[in-house]
């Protein structure tokens, strides 16, 4: 088991509580800077710098933590997306890839901390859940015959790894569209 991985006992509703603050106001300081320091998020998400330690001993542990976190919700997200775009499937899948790409941004900008086998396991591990949510995404594209039937979703998250590339400026964001639109005429019938 990593640093980065809930805890394996069950926690306090308290314990649970402080946990997502630090994980919800780390995900927005790392965001803002990936120098943001932990006694920083301590106090930002209202607990002593002891409180933030315990959940996560080191730096590294509160990143994956927060990357891992961040996917699981965005894969948790995908029957919501689906249902709000019922008549536009292809809609959903476009802001879930870009809510994708500003995860893997953020975790990319941090870079050597993430130069580690826990970083590799964290991310390992995150690929069969987004794997399935894109697989679900391209079901429900393919029935409303947005996207060819031959897609896996693999190559996908490949083909679309370039938004993640992309500079986190309004130019980035322009980019990052234009990409998305370039990959979705090469997905379609």
């Amino acid at each position: 088991m990593t640093d980065a991985e809930p805890h394996p006992h069950p926690q306090r509703s308290d314990a649970l509580k402080n946990r997502e603050a630090i994980l919800q106001v780390a995900h927005d300081a790392l965001a803002e800077s990936g120098n943001a320091s932990l006694n920083s998020i301590a106090k930002r998400a209202g607990v002593g710098p002891g409180t933030l330690y315990r959940h996560f001993p080191t730096r590294e542990a509160l990143i994956l933590a927060v990357y891992r976190h961040d996917i699981d919700r965005l894969v948790a997200s995908v029957p919501d997306l689906l249902a709000a775009h019922a008549d536009a499937p292809l809609d959903a899948l476009r802001r879930w890839f870009l809510t994708l790409a500003r995860y893997v941004r953020i975790k990319h900008g941090l870079g050597d901390a993430l130069n580690s086998a826990a970083a590799q396991e964290v991310t390992s591990a995150t690929w069969p859940p987004v794997g399935a949510a894109v697989r679900e995404l391209l079901d429900a594209c393919e029935r409303s015959g947005d996207v060819r039937p031959d897609l896996d979703p693999v190559d996908v998250v490949m083909l679309l790894g370039c938004l993640w590339r992309t500079p986190e400026t309004p130019e980035g964001a322009a980019q990052a569209e234009r990409l998305l639109e370039l990959a979705i005429a090469g997905m379609q019938p």
